[in-house]
């Protein structure tokens, strides 16, 4: 687009730690004791709304009727695994909400695995073990890559002697490790 101009914006530690709280986050592991460290890594870093499904069929309930803003997802679970889910959420006209980010956080480490896992559709692929930091990347990628999707032109004077307004991209991100 001629006559615009990206300008990053500085998010201020208050905002960052206001856009993390307002995250609603769908841990699905069937490993109970997997899902309350994964649940006390995201409240530690100021999440406030986390849910928990112990398999895909309870996830895709959770979903279908409260769309998270991010789902962290394991691999292997009874009635429906992570691949199957993957692939049932990225189903447009199947499924209501196809592009929400999902984080594969898996015991599967096999380059094979990885690739399938990101062509069914993840977004991030992390193996367990895993450290804490690898998950706030990983949900801090998604908040960029979400904010990038949904910036808007923003006017930046509303009338120029009877020209049309200049308008500039505005770019909401800021790593939330930096702060």
């Amino acid at each position: 687009m001629s006559g615009t101009t990206s300008i990053p914006v500085k998010i201020n530690s208050k905002q960052v730690e206001f856009l993390i709280q307002q995250l609603s986050v769908l841990v699905v592991d069937d490993n109970a004791f997997m899902r309350s460290i994964v649940c006390n890594l995201l409240a530690n870093i100021g999440v406030k709304k986390v849910a928990e499904a112990s398999d895909g069929i309870a996830a895709l309930e959770f979903i279908r009727q409260t769309p998270p803003d991010v789902i962290v997802l394991d691999w292997e679970m009874p009635l429906l695994n992570g691949p199957e889910l993957v692939r049932i959420v990225r189903s447009p006209g199947v499924f209501p909400s196809p592009d929400i980010p999902i984080i594969m956080l898996t015991c599967r480490n096999s380059e094979q695995d990885i690739v399938l896992g990101l062509e069914l559709g993840a977004d991030d692929f992390i193996s367990k073990p895993f450290d804490g930091t690898e998950l706030l990347n990983a949900i801090d990628s998604r908040i960029k890559k979400a904010e990038m999707h949904h910036r808007e032109l923003t006017p930046i004077s509303p009338e120029s002697n009877g020209q049309k307004p200049d308008y500039v991209y505005v770019d909401p991100i800021v790593s939330l490790t930096e702060y």
